[in-house]
């Protein structure tokens, strides 16, 4: 694979580990909530899923490159504003379409 594929496919693995806390009932997939996740846990899985592909991502930058590049603060910060944008699916789906066919 050349660079162009990895980078195409590491973004379609951020935009899908993205959506997956609001896919699901279950804490981390994993334990069954009696009553539903609250928000906080939605936000607590999203958040894990940021760190999870971010480390993918220097894994794969360090198996490409051989080295990890310095950098500062706002690369984190971009990074993570751009993982809230891809998780904008999962979370209309999740509080805003299943409620409207729940009810109907």
């Amino acid at each position: 694979m050349d660079m162009q594929q990895w980078a195409l496919a590491y973004i379609l693995l951020a935009f899908v580990a993205a959506n997956l806390p609001w896919l699901s009932q279950r804490l981390f997939f994993v334990r069954k909530m009696a009553e539903g996740k609250a928000l906080q846990w939605y936000l607590l899985e999203w958040l894990v899923m940021y760190f999870i592909v971010g480390l993918i991502g220097m894994g794969i930058e360090q198996s490409l490159d051989g080295s990890l590049h310095d950098q500062g603060w706002e690369f984190y910060v971009v990074a993570l504003c751009m993982f809230a944008v891809f998780a904008i699916p999962g979370f209309i789906w999740r509080f805003n379409v299943l409620p409207m066919l729940r009810r109907s």
